[in-house]
């Protein structure tokens, strides 16, 4: 039964049924393959490579690129019209996390695939594709994005670089410098983002043999060292007229609109390194032995071990949920319209919201799994022996690509008020019910229900979030979007909204399928989740409260907030020492 099509942002202010999200049970055998497949070439071709490729030999990257042609693994976001597979965001999603086993590599891999392919897919003219995609999706070529520049990271419009049309308007000129550009080193082709006149931010396809063209030397980094970061240099470069990509003056619809796939695939590749961590942090506390028994067996160690498993839980919930949003929304697109694309890139822009929520929440669930696995090996975390080291450098980046945390924080409240005000989505009317539901008596949820506990309260948070969505609102108007401490606190009210309600409906999805054993572990760790989220999420919307209102409206909203966000998260203890139980046991991630 297809699912229902949702609007993004409507989770908000709408009740979703577990019968209309996607989950990784939903795997259909070829999409299990595909991530079987990427995972045992990780296992027998990268994993033994990884101190070389840490060093920086950059031949093992060009060659495993070429493998993972080979593997049709560069070709699965290709359009079959050119050869490629053209497969959903779901299948995407899955070797995008299979592949972050490969450490470093997966930003050579994750860098080509996404960002620097899927520009030339989403606006390449029909004789650039013909030109371009084959050799990307076969490893030959290996592909590269330019957007950042020194003096411009998060204020992508700021861009310096210019693009200049020759007399014989053959060419444009393009003069500029690049910044912390992944896989520069050894790139082919280059997406390169500059501005015609000096004002119209455009995209161009560059070929690395463009006179004038060159890589600065590698940055030397704290983690990810062995992934490729340089400068990219422009000077007098010849593009040839036919290699600009898409619209003139319409770059800033590229970059951003690829960005959404982007945070979407980082919200995978992190969810795959936080499995990787765990496990390794679970063998080694099994290992490690202090006052004559395994640090495993300390409550201390197993509540971190049930924490993180529980965290992962919703972090692998939360990105194929969105898999499935986006791939709903993206069939319902005719392929053979004129405009195919267009639709396509409205179609993802639509969870423009989502996808930052991805990219923050998973990121962050990674940084804590990576810190809570180094502190569990203790002083040996801090080893280069051993795996913890790499993986709490390794991490750090993630907070930062793709936008920052703090400008996806940013865009989430701000994406939804601007579509509030263009009508799109009815916000105010949600805020009125929302303040007139308070005067009637809540009804206790009947705990013996499944799941009831948890979606009273999430009935609850998107009553909160709504309160203090349309209280900011109501006082700040248009100037809300300078009240950065009031959208960032909103903000993470909707990230643990969507999180929450994620893990909660795959659970209930999948429960009927499972023994009593299985299903007593999922519902350990929907409890332990939910009681932690809520917690922040309460202290968000306190916070968000402070911000906004004083006096009687104060006090009014931190009544509200105080009601809305209880959770009756009974048997919590006994939730983490079976969860943290059971993973201790299999040493690994258990869902």
């Amino acid at each position: 039964m297809a699912m229902k099509l949702f609007k993004g942002a409507e989770y908000l202010i709408s009740e979703i049924s577990s019968a209309d999200v996607f989950t990784p049970e939903d795997f259909t055998d070829e999409q299990k393959q595909i991530g079987e497949t990427t995972e045992q070439f990780v296992v027998k071709e990268v994993v033994p490579l990884r101190a070389d490729i840490e060093s920086q030999n950059f031949a093992l990257n060009i060659g495993l690129m070429k493998k993972c042609g080979e593997l049709g693994l560069l070709m699965i976001d290709v359009p079959k019209a050119y050869g490629g597979l053209e497969l959903d965001k779901a299948t995407s999603m899955l070797a995008t996390e299979k592949i972050s086993l490969a450490g470093s590599f997966s930003i050579t891999f994750s860098a080509h695939s996404g960002i620097g392919t899927l520009p030339l897919i989403y606006y390449g003219t029909k004789q650039q594709k013909d030109r371009y995609l084959g050799k990307l999706m076969s490893g030959e070529w290996i592909a590269a994005y330019c957007l950042t520049e020194p003096g411009s990271g998060s204020d992508a419009l700021g861009a310096k670089t210019t693009a200049a049309l020759s007399e014989d308007g053959r060419h444009y000129i393009l003069n500029g410098t690049k910044q912390f550009i992944t896989n520069g080193g050894f790139a082919d082709i280059f997406t390169i983002f500059a501005k015609i006149d000096k004002e119209h931010l455009t995209a161009f396809l560059v070929e690395r043999k463009s006179e004038g063209l060159s890589a600065g030397p590698e940055e030397k980094k704290l983690g990810i060292k062995g992934s490729s970061t340089t400068q990219i240099i422009l000077e007098n470069v010849k593009v040839p007229a036919e290699n600009l990509l898409g619209e003139a003056g319409k770059g800033h619809k590229i970059a951003f609109n690829v960005l959404n796939i982007g945070r979407l695939k980082l919200g995978a590749g992190v969810a795959g390194a936080s499995k990787t961590a765990l496990a390794d942090g679970i063998k080694y506390a099994n290992q490690r032995k202090q006052f004559g028994t395994a640090i495993s067996g300390f409550g201390a160690i197993k509540e971190k071990i049930a924490d993180m498993t529980a965290d992962i839980f919703a972090s692998e919930s939360l990105v194929y949920r969105l898999a499935g949003l986006i791939d709903t929304r993206l069939d319902t697109i005719n392929k053979d319209i004129p405009d195919y694309y267009a639709a396509y890139q409205k179609g993802i822009e639509e969870y423009s919201m989502e996808c930052a929520i991805s990219k923050v929440f998973c990121s962050e669930v990674l940084a804590s799994v990576v810190d809570e696995v180094l502190q569990i090996h203790g002083g040996y975390g801090f080893i280069q022996d051993y795996p913890a080291e790499a993986y709490y450098r390794d991490e750090r980046i993630n907070r930062i690509f793709e936008g920052t945390n703090e400008i996806n924080r940013l865009l989430i409240p701000s994406t939804l008020l601007a579509r509030a005000v263009k009508g799109e989505i009815p916000l105010m009317e949600a805020v009125k019910r929302a303040a007139q539901s308070l005067k009637a008596p809540a009804a206790a949820p009947d705990a013996s229900a499944a799941f009831a506990c948890e979606k009273a309260l999430l009935a609850g948070l998107k009553k909160t979030f709504l309160l203090a969505a349309g209280s900011g609102a109501r006082k700040f108007m248009g100037a809300i979007k300078d009240e950065q401490e009031i959208l960032l606190a909103v903000a993470d009210v909707a990230i643990y909204i969507f999180a929450i309600e994620s893990a909660v409906l795959r659970a209930e999805k999948i429960l009927p399928g499972l023994s009593e054993s299985k299903k007593a572990l999922v519902l350990a760790a929907v409890k332990i989740f939910t009681f932690n989220a809520a917690e922040k999420a309460a202290s968000a919307a306190r916070r968000s409260a402070y911000y906004i209102e004083e006096g009687e409206k104060l006090a009014g909203l931190l009544s509200a907030a105080g009601k809305l966000t209880r959770y009756n998260a009974s048997g919590l203890l006994e939730a983490k020492r079976l969860l943290g139980s059971a993973a201790i046991e299999a040493e690994k991630y258990i869902f």
